[in-house]
Order: structure tokens, then C-alpha cells, then sequence
């Protein structure tokens, strides 16, 4: 997963709220990829293993520190893109010499482009990059800060990205409707491009600790869907669309990128190992689909399990509170009796 966009936009933080309760062994000391000549963009690589409802799952963040922050911004997406195509390149090298390099496949299977939250539409900056990255990338565009706006700000702002996403040929990734989760994928697809909230930190909301921000009107909590996104994007990216985003690169991004290279090298398709690939079975995408339908189902389930824990604890911490609130009433009554007692006696 990559994150482009200006700094101050919070895609560290985003990723740290993204991945808060999942990250294991995360290095601190991220692989970067510097640029050759003068450029001012440098590529970030960070890995780490999340799990995520007893799944294991190798995740590579990609950052792109120093995009977008200068006066003159001309070509900075440029070292992004090279390192994009470097990833495919890398990759069909391996795969033409039939060797699997599964550890070191750094292609980007989704790529969030953060936005300035504005209130009014896309930089001609935001146009040029996000028609690089559409036809090399699951490009996912989010809107950064999303509590900076009010909703029907927000609402607007959110029509004009789309228009001028359609006006410019945009290609902006949309998850597939599959029959079983219509109901949910509409609701993703509506809040497209997803408005986020951020932040590293836990406030008070009704006696209960969640992720947010506070301020003088109020918190604005990263995990309400009525403030932001957030919930949306993630389970789009960890949850339900895991699957399609890595297939949607293999079978498009990455199968565009070689036959261009083999086109311009004047070369043919000809490699059986990728030609048996690409006549697998109705049997094994079948069983592919299948695995990713159990997936979700079981996120689904431990889901459900876990907000029913959570309803009996709530419950639970409540009737002890009653409790103790009794139990103090009776040793305050005690004590004024005492007193009582003892002032009669005196």
C-alpha cells in the first residue's frame, strides 16, 4: 500500500490509526529508496505483519516524503511512478527466470491519494498525478482532515472531486459488485472518495476511551461513521477488498505494464508458464472467490461476536457501578446514623 500527498496531511498518522491494534514486529527503521539526481521526492518502504481475525498478513507501507512541498512541483510524481514501474519490472524479471521472490514484491496493490480538503476541487497538481497513478495503480483518493469540514461542506466538495475525476478520464478504483455484499459495497462505493479522520491519541466520549479529536464544540471520533469514512476505507482495504485489490494488479496493472515492455521490446507473448496462468480453471477462480467469501464471512462473525462481548461488558461494568452507587448510599445512611446516635447521647 502506498500514500501519496503533501505533508501535513496526516498519511503517517493514518496509517499508525489504521493499523493501531494489528501491528506486530513493525520496524522503525524503514528500507528507503532514494532518487538519483536532484529530485526532491524520496520513497519510504516500511514493513510489518498484521494480523487480522486469526489471518497473518505481510504488509508493505510505501511513503512518499517531500512530494507536493515545494513552490515548484513539476515532475515530483515522477520518482513515484519510476518506482512503481520498477516493481512490475522487478517482477517479470522473476517471473520470465521462474523464480519466486514473494518476499521482495513490492508492488503496490492500493495506492490513497490524500487531498487537501479545501472545500472547493482538485489542483491541477492533484489532476496530473492521480492520471499517472490510475493506469499503474489501484489509485483510492481520500479526502485528508475530514473534521475541517462541515457535512454539507463536505458533501459538495465530494461532487466536485468526482466530476473533475470523470471530467479528466480519471481511472480511480472501484470495488466489483459480487451479488452477496451489494448492500455494502453501495455504501462504499457512495462515500467514494473517502473523508478521514486521523489521530494517535484516545479521548473520553460518554465514559467510553475512542480514537478521535477534541475540540471546544465537541470530539470528532475517527471510528464514527457519521464524522468520517474511516470505517469504510479500512474494511475495503483489510477487510472485503483485500482479495480484488491484489487480484485487480495482477491481472490488470501488472498484465498493462508487461505487454507494453514486450510490445516495445518487440517481443511475444509467448511464455508458457504465464500462458498457463492465464488459462487457469473456472475451477480454481472459483475456489479463489470461495476462500474470499469465508474470509469475510468469519471477519463478520468474530465482528459480531466481539460487539455482543463488548454489549455484556458495558452491561456488566453498569450493574457493578449501580452497585457500588448502593453500597455507598447505605454507608453514607450508616454514618448519619451514627451521627445521629452520637449527638443524642451527648
Amino acid at each position: 500500500m502506498a500514500t501519496v500527498g503533501s505533508s501535513g496531511l496526516g498519511k503517517s498518522t493514518f496509517i499508525n490509526t489504521l493499523f493501531s491494534t494489528l501491528l506486530k514486529d513493525y520496524k522503525q527503521q524503514p528500507k528507503r529508496v532514494h532518487d538519483q539526481i536532484e529530485r526532491t521526492v524520496s520513497i519510504d518502504v516500511v514493513r510489518a505483519d498484521i494480523e487480522e481475525k486469526g489471518f497473518n498478513v505481510r504488509l508493505t507501507v510505501i511513503d512518499t516524503p517531500g512530494f507536493g512541498d515545494y513552490m515548484n512541483n513539476q515532475d515530483c510524481w515522477v520518482p513515484i511512478v519510476e518506482f512503481l514501474d520498477e516493481q512490475h519490472l522487478t517482477y517479470m524479471k522473476a517471473e520470465q527466470s521462474h523464480k519466486r521472490l514473494e518476499a521482495d514484491d513490492l508492488r503496490v496493490h492500493a495506492c490513497l491519494y490524500f487531498i487537501q480538503p479545501s472545500g472547493h476541487t482538485l489542483t491541477s497538481l492533484d489532476i496530473e498525478v492521480m492520471k499517472q497513478l490510475g493506469t499503474r495503480v489501484n489509485l483510492i483518493p481520500v479526502i485528508a482532515k475530514g473534521d475541517t469540514l462541515t457535512k454539507e461542506d463536505m458533501k459538495a466538495f465530494k461532487n466536485r472531486v468526482l466530476d473533475c475525476i470523470n471530467a479528466h478520464g480519471i481511472n480511480m478504483y472501484t470495488p466489483p459488485l459480487d451479488g452477496d455484499d451489494d448492500d455494502d459495497t453501495h455504501a462504499i462505493i457512495e462515500a467514494m472518495p473517502f473523508s478521514i479522520i486521523a489521530s494517535d491519541n484516545e479521548v473520553t466520549v460518554n465514559g467510553q476511551k475512542v480514537r478521535g479529536r477534541e475540540y471546544l464544540w465537541g470530539v470528532a471520533e475517527v471510528e464514527n461513521e457519521q464524522h468520517c469514512d474511516f470505517k469504510k476505507l479500512r474494511n475495503l482495504l483489510i477487510r472485503t477488498n483485500m482479495y480484488d485489490l491484489i487480484s485487480n494488479t495482477e491481472e490488470n496493472h501488472y498484465e498493462d505494464y508487461r505487454m507494453k515492455r514486450l510490445t516495445a521490446s518487440g517481443l511475444s507473448d509467448d511464455d508458457p508458464v504465464r500462458n498457463a496462468q492465464k488459462n487457469m480453471s473456472a475451477k480454481m477462480k472459483e475456489d479463489e472467490e470461495a476462500l474470499r467469501k469465508r474470509f469475510t464471512e468469519q471477519v463478520r462473525l468474530e465482528e459480531a461476536r466481539f460487539r455482543k462481548w463488548e454489549q455484556n461488558l458495558i452491561a456488566e461494568r453498569d450493574r457493578l457501578n449501580k452497585d457500588l452507587e448502593e453500597h455507598h448510599k447505605m454507608v453514607k445512611d450508616l454514618e448519619n446514623d451514627v451521627e445521629e446516635l452520637q449527638a443524642a447521647n451527648r
